[in-house]
């Protein structure tokens, strides 16, 4: 069963960066579609970043698109989303979620309606 475990998160300011980490044991993550997602208080989940198993394709959310980077490091069986720039509004707890499906392919769309969310999630909070 896979297990993961979210880090990286912590309080900054305005205009701070954050890089959060995402290790996993009991699968290797690199033939997964793996994603970020985050829930801030009072609102649904919603996707911030994706990146595809077997490229370096990837997909973000439009009010993170050029503030955020996902990336992935196969040797550590790992995935980051460096954070930049971090306005308020980006406050929440941050989940680490990979494909259902090893080696899946399809549209975002697609792959982001099979991710689950594995691990238990990391806060940041970006104070003005």
């Amino acid at each position: 069963q896979v297990q993961l475990a979210e880090s990286g998160g912590g309080l900054v300011q305005v205009g701070g960066s954050l890089r959060l980490s995402c290790a996993a044991s009991g699968r290797a993550l690199s033939s997964y579609n793996m994603a970020w997602f985050r829930q801030a208080p009072g609102k649904e989940r919603d996707i911030v970043a994706a990146i595809y198993w077997k490229s370096a394709a990837t997909f973000y959310a439009g009010s993170v698109k050029g503030r955020f980077s996902i990336s992935r490091d196969n040797a550590k069986n790992a995935v980051y989303l460096q954070m930049n720039n971090l306005p308020p509004e980006d406050t929440a707890l941050y989940y680490c979620a990979g494909d259902s499906r090893p080696q899946g392919s399809g549209t975002w769309d697609e792959i982001i309606r099979r991710l689950e969310v594995w691990g238990q999630g990391t806060l940041v909070t970006v104070s003005s």
